[in-house]
């Protein structure tokens, strides 16, 4: 991190993780800001931070406290947006980079929303459903003074699914005494949840990597794909990558990695994982080969759909990919995308590639407002549209000032929220 950056009080310098590595994003992006640089502090400190206890009842009868978060980071363009994680590694530092990410992502597609994110840190696989929902609930009520359908919607992210957003949802309403569906998004149809939501964050990096794709003459069909990570996001862009013609070559998630040169049958892949919790003893792989040697797999496109900070200067110079779609949000460091950058590897930065997620939260959020549900096509078809839009922006941006991927897409979104900044002023 670089030294000019003031670490908060509230982090020591060990503790700055994924927030200095989107500081010095947002260093690389301030020379181009022209006359709102003078804003760039905003997107440095986090509009908003709420950290909580969050104490249960457990099935044994013993009392178990947990470590909450939510952080809004910025909320000029509209009310935080930004999911809720369960992880056993949630720190403060992570959930407000993520939090940023958020904002820039939602920007980025043009979307009414600023940047939020939540979690605990908890292994969910720990609990037990009454604990987990007890957990949920708790922490809903202890965050609601600060969340609501106009003020900040959370969504589902790592190890949270749509009944996680039904117990969020019903907390919250019966807290304020009426129904309020718009509160989360990501809830189940039977809530007011949007068909398409599920696959929407899967899709639009499918989406987007065919775009990508095209632009670098690389033909989907008998395109050579690996995936890190094989959950609700990994495992839906490599659905769509194979129903497209692509092989999808190896595949990791948090047990191993199985590899199948003529490519995984990934229908067989994703049941086997559903029964199993695991791509591990997968029978129609060749092989599993060790955590390390995923990255040197040869392959045109390479989809990082994990967790943040995975492609590092550690491990860059292994990757004999053309094309890196980050499914994952701040997947690869800056000093990675230096060297991938000096290698010839086009990078499509997660706040265009995996913004299919909170681009159909927001169709999901108007569609409760206005109690009136599209049709399943009609929301695919409205993704794809604004997906293929925003990522032609982005691209014709970096080509027109020679800039990474990243750098355009920070570019554009930092540039809209500023100026909402700058033109909204400053209250008192």
């Amino acid at each position: 991190m670089s030294q000019r950056h003031e670490i908060p009080s509230y982090l020591t310098p060990k503790e700055i993780g994924p927030w200095g590595v989107y500081l010095e994003q947002v260093d690389r992006v301030t020379p181009h800001l022209g006359s709102l640089a003078r804003w760039v502090e905003t997107l440095k400190r986090p509009k908003r931070i709420l950290i909580v206890d969050v104490p249960i009842e457990r099935d044994d009868g013993t009392v178990a406290h947990f470590e909450g978060y939510r952080v809004q980071h910025n909320m000029s363009r509209g009310p935080g947006k930004g999911g809720v994680r369960f992880h056993q590694d949630v720190t403060l530092s992570e959930v407000m980079a993520l939090s940023a990410w958020m904002t820039v992502k939602n920007a980025a597609v043009n979307v009414p929303y600023g940047g939020a994110k939540g979690g605990i840190r908890v292994d969910p696989k720990t609990l037990s459903q009454g604990e987990l929902q007890r957990m949920t609930r708790r922490y809903t009520s202890e965050i609601g003074i600060i969340i609501g359908p106009t003020k900040d919607i959370p969504a589902p992210d790592v190890n949270t699914n749509e009944q996680t957003m039904a117990w969020m949802m019903d907390t919250y309403s019966m807290n304020e005494g009426s129904t309020c569906s718009g509160v989360v998004t990501g809830k189940p149809i039977s809530l007011g949840g949007s068909l398409g939501r599920h696959d929407a964050t899967g899709r639009g990096v499918y989406v987007v990597g065919c775009e990508a794709a095209a632009r670098c003459g690389v033909q989907i069909a008998g395109a050579r794909i690996a995936v890190q990570g094989f959950g609700n996001v990994g495992g839906v862009t490599a659905r769509l990558f194979a129903q497209a013609g692509a092989k999808i070559v190896a595949v990791q998630d948090h047990v191993t990695t199985v590899v199948h040169e003529g490519g995984l049958d990934i229908p067989s892949l994703l049941a086997h994982v559903a029964e199993c919790g695991s791509v591990a003893g997968f029978k129609g792989a060749e092989e599993c080969i060790a955590r390390e040697r995923f990255w040197g797999i040869e392959c045109d496109i390479l989809i990082p759909a994990a967790l943040e900070q995975q492609i590092t200067a550690a491990n860059a110079h292994q990757i004999r990919a053309k094309i890196i779609l980050e499914g994952a949000n701040g997947p690869t460091t800056p000093a990675a995308d230096d060297i991938l950058h000096d290698k010839g590897v086009l990078i499509v930065p997660d706040v265009i590639a995996n913004a299919g997620g909170v681009t159909v939260s927001y169709f999901e959020w108007v569609q409760d407002f206005s109690s009136f549900f599209w049709s399943e096509d009609d929301i695919n078809a409205r993704l794809t549209r604004l997906m293929k839009d925003a990522f032609t922006t982005v691209w014709q941006l970096a080509n027109d000032k020679d800039v990474s991927l990243r750098t355009a897409a920070f570019i554009i979104a930092c540039t809209r929220v500023l100026q909402a900044r700058e033109v909204r002023g400053l209250y008192p």
